[in-house]
């Protein structure tokens, strides 16, 4: 039978359930000295917020670290598996030691187990995780379907949560730092240029747009502009003479668009350009046409 020392439920189902009962210290706590016990080398957790360790330090100096840590033996001390925030604020609280659980676990235990434990707490923001599941995927070459089913996620989440990987740095500074949301993230994910996932990452956070705002502008983004109904004023045969019969007049090239009319009724412009190489050049075009230059 499984031995539950307060590790959160799920952890148990990790890792096989005779495994976890083997590894399971005697009954009663183990403590630490804080400093023989090294930060994990696998943790997942990147960021820690100053506010909330000194308010979990000032907890700790009332009642004590209530969770044990989860560390396993390394030469004459410990890796810390889980609970580095902890360690964090009982250092801070002047503790020289700390409670804790020692189990064997192999470097792929001590990495799921550290993902597991700060995903059932939501410790993690979306970078994080995704972090955690490419050293998963990249360290023991799991796939997304076995990341998926050991850390009790979802597939299309995995997935999803690693293409964030692929963002802009700038992008992904945005999401680390909580100024856009992984819902932002993830619609971001979907456009292949990263100039556009910058510069729609910046309108996001700038004019504080919804995700379903940001979704709306994106999908503007993907559909082609139709080209308005409209019908040439001169038919093409009667251009193509007129244009024939500039050229000989003023002895150079000509290109002459018809004007339009749209479907809406309004009228869209003609242009007659004409083409010149030189001042003298352009002195006898003007003479032609009547104009005096100076």
């Amino acid at each position: 039978m499984a031995v539950n020392h307060g590790l959160g439920r799920g952890l148990a189902a990790l890792l096989k359930e005779d495994a976890v009962a083997e590894a399971a210290p005697p009954a009663g706590r183990q403590t630490a000295p804080v400093d023989r016990i090294r930060p994990s080398a696998w943790q997942p957790r990147r960021a820690f917020e100053e506010a909330a360790l000194a308010d979990l330090a000032a907890s700790i100096r009332e009642h004590g670290v209530l969770q044990p840590l989860l560390v396993r033996p390394v030469g004459d001390g410990y890796e810390l598996i889980a609970g580095e925030r902890r360690l964090r604020a009982a250092v801070e609280a002047g503790l020289r030691e700390v409670p804790v659980i020692v189990m064997e676990a192999a470097d792929l235990d001590a990495l799921q187990l550290a993902l597991v434990e700060n995903l059932q707490r939501e410790d993690l923001n979306v970078l994080e995780e995704a972090h955690g599941y490419q050293t998963l995927a990249d360290r023991f070459n799991m796939t997304q379907e076995q990341i998926a089913a050991r850390v009790g996620k979802a597939r299309a989440s995995v997935a999803n949560a690693i293409r964030l990987l692929n963002l802009p740095v700038t992008v992904q500074g945005l999401i680390a730092d909580g100024t856009l949301s992984a819902g932002h993230a993830k619609l971001l994910t979907g456009l292949d240029a990263p100039a556009e996932q910058e510069l729609l990452a910046r309108q996001a956070v700038k004019e504080n747009l919804s995700v379903r705002q940001l979704e709306k502008r994106i999908r503007r983004l993907r559909v082609p502009r139709k080209a308005r109904a409209s019908r040439d004023d001169i038919p093409p045969p009667h251009m193509t003479y007129l244009s024939d019969k500039l050229h000989r007049h003023f002895g150079t090239g000509i290109r002459l668009h018809s004007c339009r009319t749209f479907a809406n009724g309004r009228k869209g412009r003609g242009v007659i350009e004409v083409e010149f190489y030189s001042n003298d050049d352009l002195d006898r075009i003007l003479t032609l046409m009547g104009v005096e230059g100076e």
